[in-house]
C-alpha cells in the first residue's frame, strides 16, 4: 500500500509539474495577445477536454509531457521571401508554414506568435522551463524549511576513548597500545553541546569540524554547555589520517578505490543528529548548486545513453549513476515510500527532493538549443533578434522574421531520437533497473 501511495504522489506532482510548465508558456503568450488554441497535458488520444474562451483545455492518454498550441508559430511564405520547396526538407518546411497559416483567423495575423518581438518570444519560450525551476524551489523549501532533515549538531553523541587508525576495521575496539583520544582526555562527555572552539563561536557541526581539522596539534580552549552550565575545557588534538569527504559528505576515493585520507586535527567526537530546518534564504543557493550539478550530468548525456545501451545489450548491472526514465523514477518513489525504517515525514521529504531534482532536470534539459525543445525556439528567437540588431547597427533595412519552419526537419529528427532513447529507458528500467 505504501508503495502505491509513493507512486501516486510521484504521478500527481509530475502531472502538476507538466501542467504548470505549459502554464508558464500559455500565460505570457496570452498576455502578449497570441491566440492559444490548445492547452493539453499528455500526448495521444484526448481523454477529456473543454473549450473555454478561445482555448481548448484537456488531458490526453499518455502523461509523458504536454503542449500549448500557439497560433502562428511559423511565419507564412510571403513573410520569408516565398522560398521554393525543391527538396523533401523544403517540402516539410512548406507544409509547416501552411499548417501554421491555416490556424490564423482572418484579420488576426497581428496575434500570431511570429509577430512578437524577440524579448516577448523569449519570455514565452522560457516561461515553461522557469516554471519548473520555481516548482523545484517550492518543493525544496517545503523540505528544508518546512519538514527539515536529520543532520549533525554540536551536541555530542559519542566521545571516543582512543585514537584508532583509519585503516583499522570499523568494529575494532581500543587496546592498551592505543593513544587516549584528545576529547576524552580533555573531559568532553556525551551530551555536551560545544558552543565555542578556539575562541570561535560555533552553531553547526560543519563549522566545528572544519575548525578541528584545521587546528593541528595545538592546545585550544573549548566551551561546552553541560546540564545548563557553561564549562571551559582545553583540548589538544592529535594529527591523524582521516578520510576526505566531498561537499555531499561522501567519502572521496583514490584511483584504486581505497578511501582518500589527509593529515588533519582529530579529537575523537561524534555528533548527535536532530531534525534541522533551514532559512528560506538558503534555498536559492541549494537550487543553484543542484542546477549546476544537473547541467554537468546533462552534458554527459550521450555518453550515459551509450553506457545504458551497452549494459542493456550485454545484460550487465547498471551503475547507480546511470540515467533513468520515468519508469525508474516512479519505482524509486515507490521504494522510498515503502521503507519501514523511516517515518513518513522523511519519506515525504525524500519524495519531494526527488521531484525537485526532476523539475530541475526538466529545466536544464528543455534549454538544450535543439528544436522541438524550448531551447531550440529560444535559439531561433535570439538568431532573429541578433540579425535585426546587426542590421540596425549597419543602417540596413530591418530584416523579416527568421524562417523557423526550416528547423522542422531537425525537430522531427530530434523528436525521433529522443523517442528512441525514451523507449530504451523504459525497457532498461523494466528489465535491468538501477538498484538503490
Amino acid at each position: 500500500m505504501e508503495y502505491v501511495v509513493g507512486l501516486l504522489i510521484f504521478v500527481v506532482v509530475l502531472l502538476g509539474s507538466i501542467a504548470l510548465h505549459e502554464v508558464g508558456h500559455m500565460v505570457p503568450a496570452k498576455r502578449f495577445g497570441v491566440r492559444v488554441s490548445h492547452y493539453m497535458v499528455g500526448f495521444g488520444p484526448t481523454l477529456w477536454s473543454r473549450v473555454k474562451g478561445e482555448t481548448e483545455y484537456g488531458f490526453k492518454a499518455i502523461p509523458l509531457g504536454g503542449f500549448v498550441r500557439l497560433v502562428g508559430m511559423y511565419p507564412p511564405a510571403e513573410a520569408v521571401g516565398n522560398p521554393q520547396a525543391r527538396t523533401w526538407v523544403g517540402r516539410l518546411a512548406r507544409d509547416a508554414r501552411l499548417a501554421s497559416a491555416e490556424e490564423i483567423h482572418e484579420g488576426e495575423d497581428h496575434r500570431a506568435f511570429y509577430r512578437l518581438s524577440t524579448p516577448k518570444k523569449l519570455v514565452v519560450m522560457l516561461g515553461g522551463p522557469v516554471m519548473n525551476l520555481v516548482i523545484a524551489f517550492v518543493l525544496m523549501a517545503i523540505v528544508f524549511v518546512g519538514i527539515g532533515l536529520p543532520g549533525p549538531t554540536t551536541t555530542l553523541k559519542s566521545v571516543s576513548a582512543c585514537v584508532i587508525p583509519v585503516s583499522a576495521p570499523a568494529t575494532r575496539e581500543c587496546t592498551s597500545t592505543d593513544d587516549v583520544a584528545p576529547g576524552a582526555a580533555a573531559g568532553l562527555l556525551p551530551g555536551d553541546t560545544i558552543t565555542s572552539y578556539n575562541g570561535t563561536a560555533v552553531d553547526s557541526w560543519e563549522d566545528l569540524s572544519k575548525l578541528i581539522r584545521a587546528t593541528g596539534d595545538e592546545a585550544v580552549p573549548v566551551t561546552v554547555e553541560r546540564d545548563g552550565t557553561s564549562v571551559d575545557l582545553t583540548v589538544t588534538p592529535v594529527v591523524a589520517e582521516r578520510p576526505v569527504y566531498d561537499a555531499h559528505a561522501n567519502a572521496v576515493l583514490n584511483a584504486d578505490g581505497t578511501p582518500k585520507t589527509s593529515s588533519v586535527g582529530f579529537i575523537g567526537i561524534g555528533p548527535k543528529e536532530e531534525t534541522q530546518r533551514e532559512s528560506i534564504w538558503r534555498i536559492p543557493g541549494r537550487v543553484a548548486t543542484m542546477t549546476g550539478e544537473t547541467a554537468a550530468v546533462v552534458a554527459t548525456f550521450p555518453q550515459k545513453v551509450g553506457d545504458l545501451w551497452s549494459s542493456t545489450v550485454h545484460d550487465t548491472p547498471r551503475d547507480t549513476s546511470s540515467v533513468v526514465g520515468v519508469v525508474g523514477v516512479g519505482r524509486f518513489a515507490g521504494e522510498i515510500a515503502s521503507e519501514h525504517d523511516i517515518d513518513w515525514g522523511l519519506k515525504l521529504a525524500g519524495l519531494l527532493l526527488m521531484l525537485a531534482s526532476l523539475n530541475i532536470a526538466l529545466f536544464v534539459f528543455n534549454l538544450i538549443p535543439l528544436p522541438p525543445l524550448d531551447g531550440g525556439h529560444v535559439a531561433a528567437s535570439l538568431w532573429e533578434g541578433g540579425r535585426r540588431q546587426v542590421a540596425r547597427l549597419r543602417g540596413r533595412p530591418r530584416p523579416g522574421p527568421f524562417d523557423s519552419a526550416k528547423l522542422v526537419p531537425l525537430a522531427y529528427s530530434v523528436f525521433v531520437l529522443f523517442g528512441a532513447v525514451g523507449l530504451l529507458l523504459i525497457y532498461a528500467d523494466l528489465v535491468n533497473p538501477v538498484q538503490i
